[in-house]
């Protein structure tokens, strides 16, 4: 009886359930803040058109150098660089409220950014590597959909929020922030460690014939 509830405790906690909640958290941070920065940057600290440009310029920064995880993964494994990465962008966007400045939003947007690229480039290779080929169709547009879901619930709530209770940009900066932290937490205390299926390789290598990929995401 015993083995049989801890069977039932642990069969839910498997890799797609961790990548379709990383993908959740991922939404509720990002949409809360992609929905309300450009009236918070214009009316609270009152952004031209050249301060969000240069902010929309720092915000894919982290995405140019995204490459650089590699290195990261010198020091950690992929699965807690995701949840590091997740826990970036969580802080970010709970701090944006706080900061109605020029300098305080491109910071904000900068933390933000490094957690939500770092992710987006370890959820690519973590879902690789943990959908088999026969599960990965199916699964992919779990997580996709469960991404969706999140990005609408998201939007739903700011309506609420900012109509029904008359809740400032601060509190509705921190609480999408702060979903995406809570289920951080409970991810990372909640689930085991999933074991490498492929040995990962520690340093860049480049393909001749990947250079029009290349060029592409480049632009991108």
């Amino acid at each position: 009886m015993k083995e049989l509830l801890k069977s039932v405790r642990t069969e839910w906690r498997t890799p797609l359930v961790m990548l379709i909640l990383m993908s959740t958290a991922m939404q509720l941070s990002f949409s809360t803040w992609r929905a309300l920065i450009n009236n918070f940057a214009v009316e609270r600290a009152a952004f031209t058109g050249a301060e969000m440009g240069l902010l929309q310029s720092i915000r894919e920064i982290p995405g140019f150098m995204a490459f650089a995880a590699v290195f990261l993964l010198l020091l950690m494994r992929e699965q807690t660089l995701a949840l590091v990465s997740l826990l970036l962008l969580g802080v970010g966007t709970a701090l944006t409220g706080y900061f109605p400045s020029e300098i305080g939003l491109y910071c904000t947007t900068l933390i933000m950014s490094i957690g939500f690229h770092y992710y987006e480039t370890m959820n690519q290779s973590l879902s690789l590597q943990w959908l088999s080929k026969q599960q990965a169709p199916r699964a992919l547009g779990q997580i996709i959909s469960a991404g969706s879901l999140a990005a609408l619930l998201s939007f739903g709530l700011i309506a609420l929020a900012w109509k029904l209770f008359g809740l400032d940009f601060r509190h509705i900066y921190v609480g999408g922030g702060l979903a995406t932290l809570l289920i951080v937490l409970f991810l990372w205390l909640g689930f085991p460690v999933f074991p490498e299926k492929v040995v990962q390789n520690k340093h860049l290598f480049l393909r001749r014939r990947y250079w029009l990929y290349y060029a592409i995401t480049f632009m991108a």
